[in-house]
């Protein structure tokens, strides 16, 4: 019954081993690129250099503005503090205003004055403000403005670039962080298996010291040093594991899954890697394909434009007008208390005559920053191709390395195979045998470093090549 339990368990395992698939490393790239908080914000920022390319552009349409006032005023307008009386008289040949003698009085003085008077009454000359109300209705339609909306719209157009290269080396950025914790996994997976094998040899190693030394046939300090030796391996085994848990967390947290996620990676079920190889592309591709190229050629085309915003403060603008302005009270005929109104068109021009040459200096630190942004981008080409020469060297070495420690492999397998049999033969002492078994441990570890450092490689060498993920 135990057997068949046991049976059973094991053949669990197995099927659920096979069942589950293997998550290859596009599928980890695809779900770190779609989970990715970074690239998320990076979409936003191009949806927001969008519409900030879109508004741009209505600036070379009319605007139309409105606005009202109301106001409620405590007193009111009174032109005449009293009633007034105004003499009568006549207009002269001449055209201008005189008195008649049948028009004139004489006072007992002797002062002539005017005979008859109009009255005017304090009620005619009062204005009710109490309630005022404003209305104005204005379009606005810039005919030049020295260049200024051309460039805005310019530099609106590249900044919507910009969002798009940054979000470009950003992923990149993802892509190669999601490579790195991969291989990370499949080096610590075959590690870990190394480990276990070489804990199960000391095991068993240790048990064929245990028997000889029963028949007097070993020491015990060749026991005690084989049981050191597997003790470390324990240990070295531990480590491992709780090495590749935390590489799953991390793989995890980075493609937006679960931490305890636990999934077999497709690379994991190959002993072996293929060797990497080495497509040379041009520099000028090169330059091409760099986001880091891009976006510093897209900040200098902005201060370019800029440099033409500033220079735009020397030149005049121009502008068409047309306005509806009504009120109450109105005055267009007479003192009326409805709302009346008038339209008006006209040209406006503004033009710059004496403000302390402040834009010159506006324009001379636009180009500055304009020189600075060249420096930056020709820095970053010089960097970009010290680091193309680098990774190439890099990846050369690391096939070099890959062939090396294989042949090391070979003959450490060798060396360990010979030490067993003189062991067995008893030509052969302990302590050379767990030589030989250090020197396997060491060799077949130099053959998992070497062919994961050949992958890193190969990523690295794709990003410097700007060809990451693509």
């Amino acid at each position: 019954m135990k057997r068949l339990v046991v049976t059973l368990i094991w053949l669990g395992v197995v099927f659920g081993a096979f069942g589950q698939q293997a998550m290859s490393l596009e599928e980890c790239r695809q779900l770190a690129v779609e989970n990715n908080k970074k690239l998320k914000v990076a979409d936003e920022q191009i949806k927001s250099a969008k519409a900030r390319r879109q508004e741009a552009f209505t600036k070379y349409l009319p605007g139309v503005d409105a606005m009202g006032t109301y106001m409620r005023n405590q007193k009111e307008i009174n032109l005449l503090s009293e009633d007034a009386c105004l003499p009568v008289g006549t207009v002269g040949t001449d055209g201008k205003w005189t008195l008649r003698p049948d028009q004139i009085v004489v006072t007992p003085d002797g002062r002539p004055l005017p005979k008859d008077y109009a009255l005017l009454p304090k009620e005619a000359m009062t204005v009710d403000d109490q309630n005022v109300a404003v209305l104005q209705i204005g379009l606005t339609q810039p005919v030049y403005m020295g260049g200024k909306i051309r460039a805005y719209n310019q530099l609106a157009g590249l900044s919507e670039k910009l969002a798009e290269t940054g979000r470009e080396q950003e992923l990149q950025n993802v892509i190669q962080e999601t490579d790195e914790a991969y291989w990370q996994i499949v080096s610590l997976v075959n590690r870990r298996n190394l480990a276990v094998k070489y804990v199960e040899t000391l095991k068993k190693f240790v048990r064929d010291i245990e028997v000889l030394y029963e028949n007097g046939m070993s020491t015990k300090a060749d026991m005690l040093a084989v049981k050191v030796k597997l003790n470390q391996a324990d240990m070295a085994l531990l480590r491992v594991e709780d090495g590749l848990a935390l590489s799953r967390m991390a793989l995890n947290q980075i493609c937006g899954l679960p931490v305890d996620t636990v999934f077999i990676l497709k690379e994991e079920l190959l002993n072996v890697l293929p060797v990497a190889e080495d497509s040379p592309v041009s520099i000028e591709q090169v330059y091409g394909n760099r986001p880091e190229i891009g976006s510093l050629t897209l900040a200098a085309d902005i201060y370019r434009k800029k440099e033409k915003i500033a220079r735009s403060a020397y030149l005049p603008t121009v502008a068409f007008m047309a306005n509806y302005f009504a009120m109450t009270p109105s005055f267009f005929d007479g003192i009326s208390t409805r709302l009346d109104g008038m339209w008006s068109v006209g040209i406006g021009v503004k033009a710059p005559v004496f403000h302390w040459g402040a834009a010159r200096k506006s324009v001379r630190s636009a180009r500055a920053e304009t020189e600075v942004m060249n420096l930056k981008l020709q820095e970053t080409r010089e960097k970009i191709e010290l680091q193309v020469n680098q990774a190439q060297f890099k990846i050369k070495e690391a096939v070099r390395k890959v062939k090396v420690a294989e042949s090391n492999q070979e003959r450490a397998d060798e060396n360990l195979k010979y030490a067993n049999i003189g062991f067995q033969e008893g030509t052969i002492p302990v302590s050379n045998v767990l030589e030989a078994q250090t020197a396997w441990l060491s060799a077949h570890s130099d053959v998992i470093d070497s062919r994961i450092e050949m992958k890193l490689c190969e990523v690295y060498l794709r990003k410097a090549y700007g060809v990451l993920g693509k």
